[in-house]
């Protein structure tokens, strides 16, 4: 595995939650990040974020962005010259904040079909005498969402319940829409009115034009006699009735 993909990998997986609206500033080793997610109208050519440093030492962080998009159920991010961060490195002093700007470089996306980017930050350590190499010490993803010239639609999600491996059971979600789909607190209900909760707070993102899925723990006998899932949507109740379980489409 190359080293993007790796630190892709470390830096989805530490921070994803960080999108989720209306979460508290993120924050770890004394670095905190607000806002947590970033949306750029298209008469907007720059966004903005504060870096705080809470601890009682200088902090050195490190900014880059990355194209986002979802292939075969699962996040990729790829180095992007499209949006920037001002400035890209910088020293925090203790107690001390800074404001990085986040410029869109290319005009608003054409159509009604929204952008996705993610914003990398890098808590580094100082550098000891005689340490080779650069390690870090913590990192965010930060979503940032670019507004497209003609007003976006809404999501527009299709559910699927797929038979995995080893009886396990794969929720599949796929986003017809123009808009991205932030989904959390994910519920089964049967016929019978039983309910079961499959993920909770937040499970991720479904862009425009993707598919995610997500290997539940919940057992095959849960989804057994169908029923209807129970989400949030961008912070809103959703539903999908009728649900029940196929074979894999792959």
């Amino acid at each position: 595995m190359s080293l993007l993909k790796r630190f892709a990998k470390i830096a989805l997986g530490l921070c994803f939650a960080c999108g989720m609206l209306g979460v508290p500033p993120a924050s770890a080793g004394g670095l905190q990040v607000l806002p947590t997610t970033l949306s750029l109208a298209p008469d907007k050519n720059a966004g903005g974020l504060w870096l705080s440093n809470t601890s009682d030492r200088p902090i050195n962080a490190q900014v880059r962005a990355y194209r986002w998009t979802q292939e075969g159920g699962a996040d990729q991010l790829t180095p992007s010259a499209e949006i920037q961060a001002s400035p890209p490195m910088l020293q925090i002093p203790a107690g001390g904040r800074q404001l990085v700007r986040v410029v869109r470089l290319r005009p608003p996306p054409s159509g009604a079909v929204e952008e996705a980017y993610r914003l990398v930050i890098n808590e580094l350590p100082v550098k000891q005498p005689g340490q080779k190499g650069l390690s870090y010490v913590v990192q965010y993803s930060l979503p940032v969402f670019l507004q497209p010239s003609a007003p976006a639609q809404t999501p527009r999600l299709e559910w699927a319940l797929e038979r995995g491996p080893d009886a396990q059971v794969v929720l599949v979600a796929s986003n017809q829409g123009a808009q991205r789909a932030q989904l959390a607190s994910l519920d089964f209900v049967d016929h019978e009115g039983r309910r079961t909760e499959l993920i909770s707070g937040l499970a991720g993102y479904v862009l425009p034009g993707s598919t995610m899925r997500w290997t539940l723990e919940a057992s095959e006998q849960v989804f057994a006699g169908g029923g209807t899932l129970e989400v949030m949507v961008n912070g809103e109740k959703s539903s999908a009735e009728n649900l029940s379980l196929t074979a894999a489409s792959r």
